[in-house]
């Protein structure tokens, strides 16, 4: 099974937060299987640089960039200046994400906006930019970072659940339109993971949490990370438009 990366290279958007989020250690996984990273930020470029100067610690070339995903012209940027950095862009991974929770009568419209304008058409701006270097290179990997919550909904998160849920249907769409161009189009969906976010969980909601898992332990961003470079890796060129569920056996 050839899970190498070498030569291979990739942009990773929403991968600041400090170095401790999904999209770090996504970066950091694909630098470790040999891909150069431009990892992208909309505000804490800092933490994008952090997550930069990890990947070349490990010996490969890494960069950080600033990109509103839901803004068309900063996506347009941001991949030009990639694909000038990189000299092609073999893999995009769909990364950058919020949440702007409440229930559903309660939300107002610049809640439901702003988390459906940075997941969802986020990533269609970011793949609809990508595919044309794609296209032309007859070859790419594009890897949504949806969740389970757009496969089982959450009391709060109507409109994130609703994001994730479109971007496993545009997942399925797109692998059907570009598949005939050597582009693989796949999803990962993580369960609860570690972060910050969990971090500032109580014992007794964590325990709840932990209840519905079968193996018994919340997810890390290496897990993630680990499903995300198998998908972008040779070992996986014949696998399209699925969505490849790491949530510990939560929603069995």
């Amino acid at each position: 099974m050839n899970l190498s990366l070498d030569g291979k290279t990739a942009i990773v958007t929403g991968a600041g937060r400090g170095g401790r989020g999904i999209g770090a250690a996504i970066a950091l996984a694909l630098a470790t299987a040999g891909a150069d990273v431009v990892i992208t930020a909309r505000t804490s470029i800092a933490d994008a640089e952090a997550v930069a100067d990890a990947v070349n610690a490990l010996g490969r070339k890494g960069y950080a960039l600033t990109c509103d995903v839901a803004d068309a012209a900063s996506v347009e940027t941001m991949v030009k200046k990639s694909h000038e950095l990189l000299g092609r862009v073999d893999i995009l991974i769909n990364n950058a994400g919020i949440t702007k929770d409440g229930l559903l009568l309660r939300m107002d419209e610049s809640a439901w906006d702003a988390v459906l304008d940075t997941n969802l058409k986020g990533t269609f701006l970011c793949s609809r930019a990508v595919a044309k270097i794609m296209l032309k290179q007859k070859a790419g990997r594009i890897i949504n970072i949806t969740s389970i919550m757009g496969q089982i909904g959450n009391p709060g998160q109507a409109n994130y659940s609703a994001s994730k849920a479109g971007m496993i249907g545009f997942t399925r769409t797109v692998a059907r339109e570009l598949g005939s161009r050597g582009i693989t189009v796949n999803a990962v969906a993580p369960g609860f993971i570690a972060t910050q976010m969990t971090d500032d969980m109580s014992e007794t909601a964590r325990a709840e949490i932990l209840k519905k898992v079968p193996l018994a332990r919340l997810g890390t961003p290496e897990d993630v990370g680990a499903a995300v470079t198998f998908l972008a890796s040779d070992a996986a060129s014949y696998i399209t438009g699925q969505v490849l569920t790491v949530d510990g056996g939560m929603t069995v």
